[in-house]
């Protein structure tokens, strides 16, 4: 009885529960067929225009699926959703599409078509063009016939759209003369033919070995996407053999060296070796700070500089003039977006921009002096810059110990990296542009602006106290020394002689005040006016001088005086331009004309006195500088040696040697150098740098 009751209710169970699938299949087609209507419904209110318009707007969205869902497959030769994806994405983004607008959308009724205007941005310029495009009405509202005019309106299926790159030549780098500083050159570029490899493991690791890469860096190359068994797959580039200077009697072992690798090299098979144009840069370590250097752009130069006309085969400035210039150097591409038919002759051009050359930028440097400024200190740690004053032309900057920026053109390997920026001596580190304790060379400065404020009677004697001296008890066991010893002690004297304890006394008669306020109007703590970015002098580490003892060291060129060679070049055309500072560049122009940085910065009478002292200083026996004397030319200048130690009592600190000579009258090739060796302690001082310079300068005036 009661399983019959159980059977009763399983059998009523089932009759509500297909009620209720009854009921929810009705409601479900229910909402299915409503949603079919108002979709028809929705596309129903579509009108040909405004589904033009929806279509084109996917475009630069990338958006092709939903394109394709747009076009009546029937009336567009039933492509594949793969081919019409592929086709649009390719011509679209190939071109690099981007801006796309449309204008003048009319639909003619009657040829149920629609014509209109659009317009986009290329890699090649804008491109326009007018078109016109044919629908279907259906059960869905309108769809689009497509075709591949869609795209243009005279491409056809078997065209292909074309981008062709012109890639700009980059300007060259020039002296005063028009010698190359930065251009073209010629080296070897070693790459593999992977289908001719013979033993490829054992063939592979031999080339990594004599072109210093890694097994690695190779395999790399050859499983790049486009390479096949019969490519030139390009590995590194070296240094081209000049068979003219296999010839000479006897050939440098580099050149040697170099035709040994390129002839192993050649021995094995798929191993080819072409020549490639690359930059090149003549005269190497004696300019590379200043020339600096260019390398292939990266993926984040690409993205950094997107819209700049950069692409995979460019090159960049990294450092120097190649960086500084680099807008200018860099010009512009040439590109040409066309479309060719099925025997791939051109069938129309669709857009072009014509290619633009790098500009040449001819600078000031005089490639001479340039090398004989490298040549004399090049093993040393050293800067020298080089000026007319008369004009502010810069005509050399030089930094030693150097590097060569050719290796860089070549690819340096990680390795050679390393021992460029492990190397104590720092050849990366760019001298010119640092400042440096100027010692005596400070002297000038500082009599300048005490004979310009008053404080200074430049003939009053101050009286011989010997090798040392200190203010008063106050100063504890310091004590300021000199080298020598002399009578009267007047300003002209105090110069010829470099006497620090006279020069010590003058800050102090200045005072502080007045000699940070007169270093301020001088161009200390601010940016030197100058195409190079230069660190800024200073009088202190901190907001001022704080103390007699460092006001009395400011006065000598210690203390915390820090200057840059540049900006005490500027300084010292003062004493030669009537009180004028003037504005250095490094631009070559045709008619040089003196610009002055700091007009009236003292006055003539000031500068006068001035010159007549550092006259003395190389013409007077007795003087620091006498071993730079000439009797044909009338030059005048200032020796330093800075010492730089921890405390005063510091015996193992180093000295910076100093030398600043220029012409100090009219000639016809007036010349101003200021040269800063480091660690000339034990070796000279000062005199080590006025030898070094004396050569330079029997080199300039015998060539001009």
């Amino acid at each position: 009885m009661k399983a019959k009751h159980r059977t009763k209710r399983i059998q009523r169970y089932r009759k509500m529960l297909g009620i209720i699938v009854l009921m929810l299949t009705i409601t479900l087609i229910g909402v299915v067929v409503s949603a079919t209507v108002l979709y028809k419904r929705k596309n129903a209110c579509k009108t040909p225009d405004t589904t033009l318009v929806e279509y084109m707007m996917h475009i630069p969205k990338q958006e092709y699926e939903e394109m394709y869902a747009m076009i009546d497959l029937e009336s567009s030769g039933y492509i594949s959703k793969e081919d019409f994806l592929k086709r649009n994405s390719t011509i679209y983004e190939g071109i690099e599409m981007q801006n796309m607008s449309i204008k003048n959308v009319e639909y003619v009724e009657e040829d149920k078509k629609v014509t209109y205007l659009t317009s986009f941005d290329t890699v090649a310029g804008t491109i326009s063009f007018e078109n016109e495009a044919f629908f279907i009405n259906g059960e869905e509202g309108y769809k689009l016939v497509w075709d591949d005019s869609m795209i243009f309106p005279n491409l056809t299926s078997a065209d292909k759209v074309r981008v062709s790159t012109t890639q700009a030549e980059r300007g060259e780098i020039l002296d005063r003369n028009g010698r190359v500083l930065a251009g073209k050159g010629t080296a070897s570029s070693v790459g593999i033919v992977p289908g001719k490899l013979e033993n490829r493991e054992e063939a592979i690791a031999q080339i990594a070995g004599l072109l210093e890469i890694t097994t690695e860096v190779i395999e790399k190359n050859l499983s790049a996407k486009w390479v096949k068994d019969d490519s030139f797959v390009p590995i590194k580039t070296i240094p081209r053999v000049e068979e003219i200077e296999l010839m000479s009697i006897s050939p440098e072992e580099e050149v040697l060296k170099e035709k040994e690798r390129h002839d192993k090299l050649l021995e094995i098979p798929g191993v080819m070796i072409s020549d490639v144009e690359v930059r090149e840069y003549p005269l190497g370590e004696a300019a590379a700070h200043l020339v600096g250097y260019v390398q292939s752009v990266t993926a984040e130069d690409l993205e950094e500089h997107a819209g700049e006309g950069y692409t995979a085969n460019s090159v960049i400035g990294r450092s120097g003039m190649e960086g500084l210039f680099e807008k200018e150097l860099k010009g512009q591409n040439g590109c040409r977006i066309y479309i060719v038919n099925s025997e791939d002759k051109e069938k129309e051009e669709l857009a072009c921009i014509l290619v633009q050359h790098g500009q040449d930028i001819r600078l000031t440097i005089d490639t001479d002096l340039q090398v004989s400024l490298y040549e004399q200190f090049k093993e040393d740690k050293s800067c020298s810059v080089a000026i007319n004053h008369y004009t502010g032309e810069v005509l050399a900057l030089v930094s030693t110990p150097a590097y060569d920026n050719n290796d860089f053109i070549m690819g340096l390997s990680s390795e050679q990296w390393t021992v460029l920026n492990e190397d104590e001596n720092k050849p990366m580190y760019n001298r010119f542009r640092q400042v440096w304790c100027p010692g005596s060379t400070f002297k000038p400065i500082i009599a300048a602006i005490g004979l310009q404020s008053g404080a200074i009677d430049p003939m009053e004697d101050y009286g011989n106290v010997g090798l040392s001296w200190q203010k008063d008890a106050s100063w504890g066991s310091y004590h300021v020394t000199t080298l020598h010893a002399y009578e009267p002690v007047i300003l002209e004297k105090a110069l010829i002689y470099s006497d620090n304890i006279y020069f010590a006394k003058a800050a102090l008669k200045i005072g502080s005040d007045e000699l940070e306020n007169s270093l301020i109007r001088l161009g200390f703590n601010e940016e030197l006016p100058f195409e190079i970015k230069m660190a800024e002098s200073q009088y202190s580490n901190t907001e001022g001088i704080e103390t007699e003892i460092q006001l009395a060291d400011s006065g000598y060129g210690q203390g915390q005086i820090l200057v840059n060679p540049l900006h005490m070049a500027c300084i010292y055309s003062a004493f030669c331009n009537e009180g004028n500072v003037i504005k250095p560049y490094l631009v070559y122009q045709n008619e040089a004309e003196a610009e002055y940085w700091i007009p009236g910065a003292f006055s003539n009478e000031t500068a006068s006195r001035v010159l007549e002292g550092t006259k003395k200083v190389v013409n007077d026996s007795n003087g620091t500088g006498y071993a730079a004397h000439r009797d044909d030319i009338l030059l005048a200048g200032k020796t330093g040696t800075a010492e730089i130690k921890a405390s005063k009592d510091d015996t193992s600190g180093t000295e910076l040697g100093w030398f600043a000579i220029f012409t100090a009258e009219d000639t016809e090739c007036p010349i101003l150098i200021i040269s800063m060796v480091e660690d000339v302690k034990g070796r000279g001082g000062s005199g080590y740098v006025v030898k070094k310079d004396s050569l330079v300068l029997e080199e300039w005036f015998s060539s001009h």
